[in-house]
């Protein structure tokens, strides 16, 4: 790697902001010796063109040994973030590749079949003539062969040890804050007759809680994938069903084998947990050190990590597997002006469970008084969970203001989205996790409400595991990181402005109690957030029958405490003690739609 290119591979003509100063930093953590740098930067900093300078830093093939590694990649691992750097002109070099699934086959009467299940994924020894020409093929071998590589990160985990995509010397992660969850979730082993393909041909023991009985329990299951996978390899032709089932029979023994070696290796980190019942058993991993070493940290000779919310740098590396004495942060400097992203309290009581039922009420009567104070302007409702969603969106109704509501369920999500985004009537968005990776720019959202607090599921083994060995300031960071990407939804330049009105009392307590945690910037939002003097509920307002705006809210600001004069309740515990209403989320029993594949839908079938 050389660092002295990185200002020459800036994409741009010109910076802006605190680019040329981050890049600066970024070239003197890694002259300094370290192999990875943390790039803490807030929203709208330009975190990809930084990011390509970073990559053109790179060991290029003329200045290379034939065993040395040059190129980089880039991943990330959402979606949307991987969509918008294929539109940006200046990141053009950035060859992406994608999962099989998201190409189509151009042999004539396959034209609508995904390359997964084209006759080359169906038939044995089946010689494509046209593989030259596959969109899928192709793009792989110009991202192998090209010196900047883009892809998410399923599909760059899931590549690890391929001959195609083989060691660079630099790779760069967008959006790295959840790095240690994403490993998680993709090293997680969902086993049930939907994930299964032979399940009906084992017995399920009672292995709920038992990591012993669950290795036994993966060794048999293992051996029964692998009779089913060898016959359909003998068969000469498959239908397309066929051969999606043989290949989710390979990615089953795959993560089978890999638990049972992790667990039966004495030099792996990572701690097992199994709940199971008689329909199903999840096996799922808590940090993953291992898992990383092989899919991320192995892959590239340096590492730079983006994003705004990496909180605490000890604490991140060692959810990582990262020896924090080699890592380096680099702070990027807020541009936007704080007065252009006020907080403003709202709350109206506790939205955990036990409370909700009386606060839920309350809150949807300040999101009536809330769009009246916005009558022209678009804005979004981060509703936390379905199941508060659909109360909340009934509560609206019955207020008279369901004609400028638009909801999304779990299937029409991305596509109710976009016609929110496209609208020009300032139309209220009820969303369920779209905290991050939304962009919200000027008119496309002016002011947004936060509903509850996003603790994590503490009904999750994982969660409880790591709360009874009292990592609650985990607890409490993790959920702050959702707040601070949730307030850059609506303010994505200098010049842009847009409102965030907290309504569950508990966001108030997770500031007090995560204070310590919040880059500078953030905490000076929340210093200056104050209580607004919002109109009164009147439906007609709020469907924008009067004239108003973002003008219309006057803070009553409490100057001597420097909080909104409602201070949340139970504010006084102690944080190594915190109560449990304070920290319960019912999100289990209500929301089973957060399934294993859905942030990375793209891929799976990486080869």
């Amino acid at each position: 790697m050389n660092p002295e290119r990185i200002h020459a591979e800036f994409p741009a003509p010109e910076y802006r902001g605190a680019q040329e100063q981050a890049l600066r930093d970024v070239r003197a953590a890694f002259e300094a010796g370290n192999d990875v740098v943390l790039v803490r930067a807030p929203t709208g900093s330009g975190k990809s063109l930084i990011a390509r300078a970073i990559m053109g830093c790179a060991r290029q093939v003329e200045d290379a040994d034939p065993v040395e590694a040059t190129g980089a990649y880039y991943t990330t691992p959402q979606v949307s973030q991987l969509d918008d750097v294929a539109e940006d002109d200046l990141l053009e070099d950035l060859k992406l590749i994608r999962g099989k699934s998201n190409y189509t086959c151009i042999l004539p009467g396959e034209e609508h079949t995904p390359v997964d299940r084209a006759p080359c994924a169906r038939e044995r020894g089946y010689d494509c003539a046209v593989k030259h020409r596959c969109p899928y093929f192709s793009d792989r071998a110009i991202a192998s062969s090209r010196e900047h590589a883009a892809m998410t990160l399923a599909y760059f985990m899931r590549t690890a040890g391929s001959e195609v995509f083989r060691k660079r010397d630099v790779c760069v992660i967008d959006e790295a804050h959840g790095l240690a969850e994403w490993a998680e979730m993709y090293a997680t082993i969902d086993l049930n007759d939907r994930t299964v393909p032979v399940w009906e041909d084992v017995r399920v023991p009672d292995v709920d809680g038992d990591a012993d009985a669950a290795v036994d329990f993966a060794e048999h299951l293992r051996r029964t994938c692998e009779g089913a996978k060898d016959e359909l390899i003998g068969q000469d032709e498959l239908t397309a069903e066929e051969a999606g089932r043989r290949d989710r029979l390979q990615e089953l023994i795959s993560e089978l084998q890999w638990f049972v070696e992790d667990y039966n290796d004495p030099e792996s980190g990572t701690t097992w947990v199994v709940d199971a019942d008689e329909q199903s058993v999840t096996i799922k991993p808590m940090d993953p050190e291992r898992y990383l070493q092989h899919t991320v940290w192995d892959r590239a000779n340096r590492h730079a990590l983006l994003s705004a919310t990496m909180l605490n740098k000890e604490a991140f590396c060692r959810s990582v597997g990262l020896d924090p004495s080699n890592v380096a942060l680099v702070d990027v400097e807020h541009t936007f002006p704080v007065e252009n992203r006020p907080l403003y309290d709202v709350t109206q009581g506790k939205m955990t469970y036990e409370h909700r039922d009386t606060t839920l009420p309350k809150v949807a009567e300040t999101v009536v008084r809330v769009m009246a104070a916005h009558p022209d302007e678009k804005g979004i409702v981060h509703a936390h969970s379905y199941d508060i969603a659909e109360q909340l969106a009934g509560h609206l109704e019955d207020y008279g203001v369901g004609d400028r509501v638009r909801t999304h369920d779990s299937d029409t999500r991305d596509a109710e989205l976009e016609r929110w985004k496209a609208s020009d009537d300032p139309e209220v968005f009820v969303s369920v996790k779209m905290e991050e990776a939304l962009d919200l720019a000027y008119d496309l959202g002016r002011w947004q409400v936060l509903c509850k607090a996003p603790f994590l599921n503490t009904n999750d083994s994982r969660v409880a595991a790591r709360l009874a060995d009292g990592q609650w300031a985990w607890y409490y960071r993790t959920a702050l990181r959702t707040v601070i990407q949730a307030c850059g939804r609506v303010v994505r330049a200098p010049d842009d402005r847009g409102a965030t009105y907290v309504a569950d009392a508990s966001i108030l307590d997770l500031f007090d109690r995560a204070r310590t945690d919040m880059p500078p910037w953030f905490e000076e939002q929340v210093d200056r957030m104050t209580t607004p003097d919002l109109p009164e509920v009147d439906a007609a307002a709020a469907l924008g029958d009067t004239t108003g705006g973002v003008d219309q809210v006057e803070p009553a600001y409490n100057s001597t405490s420097g909080h909104a004069e409602s201070s949340p309740s139970g504010g006084s515990e102690s944080a190594s003690n915190p109560s449990t209403n304070d920290r319960s989320d019912d999100d289990s029993r209500t929301d089973s739609r957060r399934e294993k594949t859905s942030p990375v839908a793209d891929v799976w079938d990486a080869e």
